[in-house]
């Protein structure tokens, strides 16, 4: 099914049949509660939500779990109240948002990762919960006959960064509706009233490598499985990194196993214009070693550049209900969707989230001094020897004593100071600290500067770290990056008719890869050893001995150079401009200029995805559809 895909969740009760009434005209699609009030509305394929029902007690799976409905009103019997929920869903496997209607209440909740999310506001008198934020704020709108709006200060905050960083990262860019935290499920009464409760808490890192890697094997196992479940056609990226390539040997794996429905698998890689660039070759080695699969190569005129075609999406509506940078790669994306699907794919996977999962990021040698400083000196000095770090700047760097609270006031304030001057960067001390200092681009309006500050500020005075060290900390952060940009390419990709997965960031991948202690995610002269170890029989040694990793300068500055006119075009007549938020001359100045490398730029991604949202985002309040029949089952 091409199209948007989304629910919201209603409370059972007068005030849920009232809110019902505003949201079915964008609806194809309803559940009911045991009353016969609507429960679930929205629009989704086949297979998309599966329902169990035992009495006046249900439970219901959106997304993708290889649960049936029999198994799932088995689970519902052994529901006796909401705080049953969560036992009774403990096993299942996916990514997914979990909901239940018991005796007249409502639980809902998504994924760990943020892959799933959910958003609250009040409709029509009751606190309704859905997994888009623009389906809310039309609704909320329409009780008051009045436009959804924008909040300017968390579109201002886009311009920093997309995704958002941590801890402004569950801030929703509509009036009126707020994100739910990741770690909570909201608990919606008859009468309309709704008060969050935590539902998920991230491992303690206490395992070791040895301890930890048979869970993280069984859980990838099981997460790839949740994607070939069904049989049919899955395609999957093949980029030559060991993320990538290794979904593609546990599903080739899966494939191969004597079962009733069996997925066949079709891989997606493209080439790199720089010749230096090995990812093709490495990619091309693991095609080799998979028979039995398909394998799609475009051809370089049929791979589009980024930034292509982004004229074409100002006349369209964007599919995203909040902005991103994705919109650079989307005639890739269109591209990539149009082959998968002609080879018959209904599932594509992706390796986003087995860099977060499994390496460990600088901060952690923070903790790493402190908890076994004999150890960590020996690596450092490693490190020194093959990266070239500077000495003295890298002890700054490890002496910092900040709180979490106070790296953000810092951050705050240091939103305009100017980068550091350009080196080499192998000879530049890596940051030890919560996060990444951004910077707010050049061509931000001291407006768009104070808003951001005036919200990290707000933010410093409450906002906790995500764990107690910075390694966990850094390593949940940047997970919960990766799943909000999952989530948005996932409503691209559906868009297109194909539905998006990526297995690393799944509940139980999380949890397994968590749980190892930080400082064994990472290792001098050894590439993700966590990964590694437990792809061990299944990816071939020589895929996992590869030490390199790619890079696409090259690719940068030809697309760039390539479609500079059409950017300078589109910002020329900039929304974002008519609303304070940038000045266009200065992103003239700066498309028009020289860049070294990528990250000269890497504000424009942001910008542009921010910009394009601006632009379009009034399609995606609209009513599609006529309304559905309410409590249709």
């Amino acid at each position: 099914m091409a199209g948007d895909v989304w629910f919201v969740v209603l409370p059972d009760g007068d005030s849920g049949s009232a809110a019902a009434r505003l949201l079915s005209p964008w609806a194809t699609e309803a559940v009911a509660h045991h009353s016969g009030r609507p429960w679930v509305l929205g629009s989704w394929p086949d297979g998309h939500v599966t329902v169990g029902a035992a009495g006046a007690r249900r439970l219901a799976v959106i997304g993708r779990c290889p649960v049936t409905a029999g198994e799932l009103s088995a689970r519902a019997g052994r529901v006796r109240d909401l705080a049953d929920v969560e036992r009774a869903a403990r096993d299942l496997t996916g990514s997914f948002h979990l909901l239940a209607s018991v005796d007249g209440r409502v639980r809902a909740r998504g994924s760990a990762s943020g892959v799933r999310r959910l958003f609250h506001a009040r409709v029509g008198g009751a606190v309704v919960a859905a997994d888009r934020a623009d389906r809310l704020a039309a609704a909320a709108a329409s009780a008051t006959g009045a436009g959804p709006g924008v909040d300017e200060g968390i579109l201002a905050l886009h311009l920093l960064a997309s995704p958002l960083p941590y801890p402004l990262d569950e801030r929703c860019v509509w009036r009126g509706v707020q994100g739910l935290r990741l770690r909570d499920c909201l608990l919606i009464e008859a009468d309309g009233r709704a008060r969050p409760r935590r539902w998920w808490t991230p491992p303690e890192a206490e395992l070791t490598l040895a301890q930890g890697v048979p869970a993280v094997r069984e859980a990838l196992t099981t997460a790839v499985r949740a994607c070939t479940a069904g049989g049919g056609t899955v395609s999957s990226d093949l980029s030559g990194g060991m993320d990538s390539t290794s979904l593609c040997f546990l599903t080739a794996h899966e494939q191969d196993r004597s079962r009733p429905e069996k997925a066949r698998l079709v891989t997606l890689r493209w080439r790199s214009l720089d010749p230096d660039n090995d990812d093709d070759a490495w990619a091309a080695h693991a095609t080799a070693m998979l028979p039995g699969v398909g394998h799609v190569t475009p051809s370089p005129h049929e791979w589009p550049l980024w930034y292509s075609g982004l004229t074409d999406m100002t006349g369209s509506t964007v599919p995203t209900d909040e902005p991103g940078p994705w919109v650079r790669d989307s005639a890739r994306i269109t591209t990539a969707a149009r082959l998968m699907t002609a080879r018959g794919s209904r599932l594509h996977m992706t390796g986003g989230g087995g860099d977060e999962l499994f390496s460990a990021l600088p901060p952690h040698l923070h903790d790493y001094v402190r908890s076994h400083p004999l150890a960590a000196f020996a690596r450092l000095r490693a490190h020194r020897d093959s990266q070239h770090w500077p000495l003295w700047p890298l002890l700054r760097r490890l002496a910092d004593r900040r709180t979490f609270a106070q790296w953000v006031a810092a951050w705050a304030d240091s939103l305009t100071e100017p980068e550091p001057p350009p080196t080499t960067p192998s000879h530049r001390a890596p940051s030890t600290a919560w996060g990444v200092d951004l910077r707010m681009p050049s061509w931000a309006t001291p407006d768009a500067v104070r808003a951001v500050q005036s919200l990290l500020h707000e933010a410093a005075g409450t906002a906790e770290a995500l764990a107690p060290r910075r390694g966990q900390h850094t390593a949940l952060a940047c997970v919960r990056n990766g799943g909000r940009g999952v989530r948005q390419l996932d409503h691209v990709f559906s868009r297109e008719g194909l539905a998006y997965a990526a297995p690393y960031l799944d509940d139980q991948v999380l949890d397994a890869a968590l749980a190892i202690r930080v400082s064994e995610r990472s290792a001098p002269g050894r590439y993700k050893p966590v990964l590694a170890a437990a792809m061990d029989g299944i990816v071939p040694g020589s895929v996992l001995r590869r030490r390199t990793k790619g890079e696409y300068s090259v690719d940068f500055h030809h697309s760039l150079r390539h479609n500079r006119a059409a950017l300078v075009e589109l910002f020329d007549d900039s929304h974002l401009a008519r609303a304070g938020l940038i000045d266009a001359a200065a992103v003239r100045t700066s498309l028009l200029g020289v860049h070294p490398t990528p990250d000269a730029l890497r504000s424009l991604g942001p910008s542009l995805g921010s910009e394009i949202w601006l632009r379009t985002r009034a399609g995606n309040v609209r009513p599609p559809s006529p309304a559905t029949t309410l409590g249709a089952p």
